[in-house]
């Protein structure tokens, strides 16, 4: 269980930080890698908890951190 949350979050990290980089999103680096990081630990803790998911955990850290990247556009907030 621990070594597949450290992975998760170890990839989470790196879809937010090339989200940011490749233009995706306009969020920022640190804004992005928390939203991915807090959209994988969701989807795996109901994961944990109902047994959703898509098969492997990298699989379901991929799509959960792509998710939460459309899902919260923070660069649309006007500052």
């Amino acid at each position: 269980m621990f070594p597949t949350i450290m992975g998760t979050v170890v990839i989470a990290g790196i879809i937010g930080y090339a989200s940011e980089k490749s233009g995706f999103t306009h969020n920022g680096y640190i804004p992005s890698i928390i939203i991915c990081v807090g959209g994988a630990f969701l989807f795996y803790f109901v994961r944990l908890m109902f047994g959703i998911g898509f098969g492997s955990p990298g699989v379901n850290a991929i799509a959960s951190s792509i998710g939460a990247l459309v899902i919260v556009p923070t660069h649309f907030r006007k500052r």
